[in-house]
């Protein structure tokens, strides 16, 4: 089948995906084609999110009146997917071609293709009705305006509690001035992780209690260093999608049903937990304060996280060592534009980051490389992972190209990524995707297409965060993030 938008094979074919086809490239084409057409437009688009917030990405597209003006729609489609996953947002404002924006306008509707996106940002995250609309002249597009929101302190005097929530452990810290408060023998007062098991959970009052209870631990920790000190902020990070501090899309509190029930029940947990200690509590997305953690680690900015585990989750530090309240939601952001490529089965979209840099990743990998699990249900992906890591740890060949292939994937969407994360010197990479020799491989690939396709990155800084960092870093970041 014809298609106008020109798909560019990889120089480094993945081994068990020859089918794939990076943005970056088909981008980069489509953007010198326009260039060398001597018609091309300018196509300018700002996403708001909440508090009048606005991010904003501005391109060229051909004149709708040149013969490759076809090749506009695809391109223009899934800018603005991957936009709004970077981003966040509900109102998305463009200068360009008009057929181009109600073009965009159907797709973001009811009936539309991407109908899914529009009610998940719209409808759930921001309450508000997506929409999408024209500016007729280049000052009509709103100017980038990330707000006060995004400036995190780093330097403050007094006794703080960090926490971070994942699907299977919550982890606290107790930090003073700036740093992980530790004993005279240099371990940490309290930086611990407590296991629980929050998805099934039909009662929120049980999800209060279990985040309050480590922050009553993380207070009897700093009452027993110091019988006069006082709590003077909360900060924390979690899974999910959270709006000015309010919990929009977890699935740490999916048996909160139903969505009028979790409105009323769920979003506003953090909040009661604010007011019941009566100091500044500040939360962010886990990808943002895991980010944060690396750049306090590196004492640097320009930092782009990534965590490969049961998803994709991603997090941006900017140059000022600075989050932006981005959303960050990577793992629905497109890396493939093969048409024929994986369908997620939540959004419905194909060639997303989750069935790239995941455990999905690796379970849809295991067929196509010649591995068969007949012990192990096809949904059991935690497991289907380990059983592949042991077979790398033997060196199997066939666990081998599941490595190479997905971390041909990462080199490619790194140099993708960078595009629009501007600029970035360190990748910093964790999750147990990228653990042990496996690991190893894929950050090799990464490097390799990296050096032999966009030596402009061929210098990026991979950082892997050492035990320590993992054990306590992200907990004592999060701290720092209240503004008092």
């Amino acid at each position: 089948m014809k298609s106008q938008f020109k798909l560019i094979k990889p120089a480094i074919v993945p081994v068990l995906d020859p089918a794939f086809r990076p943005p970056v490239l088909a981008n980069r084409a489509f953007l010198a084609e326009v260039e060398a057409s001597g018609a091309g437009v300018p196509f300018m688009v700002a996403v708001e999110r909440d508090h009048g917030r606005v991010s904003r990405f501005d391109t060229k597209v051909f004149d709708p009146r040149h013969p490759r003006a076809a090749a506009n729609y695809f391109y223009v489609e899934r800018l603005l997917k991957f936009l709004l996953w970077q981003f966040g947002g509900w109102k998305v404002t463009i200068h360009g071609p008009a057929e181009l924006v109600r073009y965009l306008q159907a797709c973001y509707c009811d009936s539309g293709c991407r109908r899914f996106d529009a009610e998940f940002w719209g409808d759930l995250t921001y309450e508000r009705e997506m929409c999408i609309v024209h500016a007729p002249t280049p000052s009509d597009v709103p100017e980038v305006n990330d707000g006060d929101g995004s400036t995190v302190v780093l330097s403050w005097k007094g006794w703080r509690i960090g926490f971070d929530l994942g699907a299977s452990d919550r982890k606290v810290a107790v930090v003073k001035d700036g740093r992980l408060a530790l004993k005279p023998n240099g371990e940490p007062i309290l930086s611990e992780e407590y296991v629980w098991d929050p998805r099934p959970q039909t009662d929120i009052n049980w999800h209060f209690e279990q985040i309050d209870w480590i922050l009553r631990e993380a207070e009897k920790a700093i009452k027993a260093a110091d019988p006069t000190a006082r709590v003077e902020a909360i900060g924390g990070s979690s899974a999910g999608v959270y709006v000015d501090g309010r919990v929009r899309v977890a699935s740490l509190f999916r048996g909160i049903t139903p969505r009028e029930r979790f409105d009323a029940e769920a979003a506003p947990i953090f909040k009661n937990l604010e007011k019941k200690w009566g100091v500044p509590l500040r939360l962010e997305n886990d990808g943002d304060v895991t980010a944060l953690a690396g750049s306090i680690a590196l004492q640097d900015g320009a930092v782009l996280g990534l965590a490969m585990g049961s998803s994709l989750a991603g997090g941006y530090v900017d140059t000022n060592m600075k989050i932006k309240g981005w959303m960050n939601e990577l793992a629905f952001a497109p890396v493939d534009y093969n048409p024929n490529a994986a369908v997620d089965e939540w959004s419905k979209d194909f060639g997303v980051g989750a069935n790239y840099f995941s455990q999905q990743a690796v379970g849809r990998l295991i067929p196509v490389g010649g591995i068969e699990m007949p012990d192990l249900p096809a949904d059991a992906l935690p497991l289907r992972l380990k059983r592949v890591q042991e077979l790398m740890a033997k060196d199997d060949e066939r666990a081998r190209r599941i490595y190479e292939t997905i971390g041909v994937y990462f080199g490619y969407t790194v140099a993708h990524f960078c595009e629009f994360y501007k600029p970035v010197r360190h990748l910093e990479v964790l999750g147990r995707v990228v653990s042990g020799k496996g690991g190893e491989i894929i950050l090799s690939e990464a490097r390799r297409v990296l050096k032999s396709e966009f030596p402009e990155l061929a210098d990026l800084h991979f950082y892997e965060p050492d035990e320590r960092e993992k054990r306590h870093g992200q907990a004592a970041a999060a701290a720092s993030l209240p503004i008092v």
